[in-house]
């Protein structure tokens, strides 16, 4: 069986969430954190021997305050992160065990996973060494200037919008984070695919979302009552308490 290690990404700075209690991964969606909802499709699977969590230096504190209980009894390993995206994921990377073969990262605010979407997207990683989760974009794409004047309409044929998880060999998902370059990239598949290697796209879910405003909150809620049940793989969690997981 292939080893996997998941990156949950939660540094950013949630800009577009505005709220002044919470940033969009500690937010509480169903009676706990977004991130944890994300951390739990991963923790308990029998495939990933590690779980790595990256916040934000500016957010340390609060989150050993909040989440060392729950980090401790999942066997959480929690990263800082750095400025950019990329660099959070590099720095989680330099915590991979050795002995992972994948690695796969995953936006800590897209808590709206199933199991079955998990299975999928190991298992075609596993065969072409590369896999992300993506959507046909289905909209009318408008390019738009700085005084909000349509300047274009583009086309949106073959155009996707990538999601995650994102799935990669673990020396592959090395080598493209050494080697990367400027501007940052806005994924891991953008690094990979740099180094020329093909990154294989499948078919998401529009309910597989990331959170980015508040209002975001309302559907993942929804969402999530419209997921498969997750698969029941050991005893009652000790904190399965509500209250534990705010």
């Amino acid at each position: 069986m292939a080893k996997f290690a998941v990156i949950l990404a939660a540094a950013g700075r949630s800009s577009r969430f505005r709220d002044k209690n919470y940033k969009k991964p500690f937010a509480p969606l169903a009676n706990k954190a977004v991130w944890l909802h994300s951390a739990e499709r991963f923790v308990n699977r029998s495939d990933v021997k590690q779980t790595i969590v990256v916040i934000s230096p500016d957010d340390q504190e609060y989150f050993q305050f909040k989440f060392a209980p729950n980090t401790a009894i999942l066997g959480i390993d929690v990263v800082l992160g750095g400025a950019e995206r990329a660099d959070s994921i590099g720095k989680a990377l330099s915590h991979v065990k050795p002995d992972v073969d994948f690695v796969c990262v995953h936006d800590a605010a897209r808590p709206c996973l199933a199991d079955v979407w998990v299975d999928t997207i190991f298992e075609a990683a596993q065969k072409s060494g590369a896999a992300i989760f993506a959507i046909p974009v289905a909209g009318t794409l408008k390019r738009v200037s700085s005084d909000h004047k349509i300047t274009e309409t583009v086309s949106r044929e073959g155009l996707w919008e990538a999601q995650t998880p994102q799935v990669f060999r673990r020396e592959l998902l090395m080598e493209a984070h050494a080697q990367r370059g400027k501007p940052a990239a806005t994924d891991d598949a953008q690094l990979v695919e740099a180094l020329g290697h093909a990154v294989t796209v499948v078919p998401g879910s529009p309910v597989n979302l990331k959170i980015a405003t508040r209002e975001d909150l309302r559907l993942a809620e929804q969402a999530l009552k419209a997921l498969p049940k997750p698969k029941l793989t050991g005893p009652a969690h000790p904190f399965a308490d509500d209250d534990m997981w705010r």
